[in-house]
């Protein structure tokens, strides 16, 4: 299927833009070995061969229009002057994200984890070997990303989980993606922090009972959840979480924030 798809887009876009496409590299979970059917999107870095005109956008977005909708083939595009900077200030540069290609708007994905999974793991699918690319990532730039994604995302956005659940019944079935969501996304930070890589959510899981055990059994069934392994989650897994969260980010801080 990630095979598939590359080829797809290789085709539509060499009909279009003859020679604009000269390196595709698969990131994400495809490239972490730990890509799934039906859950999972493809993610890539497509380098151009120049600064795109309104022609080339206009027709860019229709052939990530004509993309299956599943998986979405999502993508980051830099233009020759940012491949030496491979920046990380979430400019705005042309990119797609679950699906939707966007232009005007500033990129997420620009952060020194992009590019350390492209340098540590990225796939050629076009262009040259991955160690040719020159990446260079700023070890304090990649330390303080994480930190601060880990307080200024994860902490803050659980902050409202006690509220909201106040008056829910814990036995209540919530939603097993939410869960999930913030019972693996953090570990995945902290062991970069710990060990300067990336991680799968499935590996992020095992990570995370090693470092709290007393989440271990959540963790596993998050990630049995993501597999397609039917499973039910209550608010009281969703709290569960969220503390999760916090231990999660407040270790990583008291051991890397100094």
């Amino acid at each position: 299927m990630i095979e598939e798809l590359a080829r797809r887009y290789l085709h539509a876009v060499d009909r279009a833009l003859p020679g604009y496409v000269h390196g595709l590299y698969v990131v994400g979970s495809a490239a972490l070995g730990a890509w799934q059917p039906g859950a999972s999107d493809v993610d890539t870095v497509i380098l151009t061969s120049r600064p795109p005109t309104g022609d080339d956008l206009a027709q860019l977005a229709a052939i990530h229009a004509g993309m299956p909708r599943s998986p979405h083939f999502d993508a980051v595009y830099l233009e020759p002057a940012l491949t030496r900077p491979w920046p990380t200030d979430r400019r705005a540069v042309p990119f797609v994200v679950d699906g939707e290609f966007r232009t005007d708007t500033p990129c997420g994905e620009l952060t020194p984890v992009l590019w350390l999974t492209l340098r540590r793991h990225g796939i050629p699918v076009r262009g040259p070997a991955v160690a040719e690319l020159g990446i260079q990532i700023d070890p304090e730039q990649l330390r303080r990303y994480n930190l601060d994604n880990l307080r200024e995302y994860w902490q803050s956005t659980v902050t409202t989980f006690a509220a909201e659940l106040a008056d829910v019944d814990p036995a209540s079935v919530v939603d097993g993606g939410v869960v999930s969501w913030f019972m693996l996304g953090p570990a995945r930070l902290h062991y970069t922090l710990a060990h300067g890589d990336i991680i799968s959510k499935a590996a992020a899981g095992t990570y995370l009972a090693r470092l709290f055990p007393e989440y271990a059994e959540l963790a596993r069934r998050a990630v049995a959840w993501r597999a397609g392994e039917a499973g039910q989650f209550t608010a009281a897994d969703l709290i569960a979480a969220r503390e999760s969260v916090n231990a999660v980010a407040e270790d990583a801080w008291r051991r890397f924030g100094g």
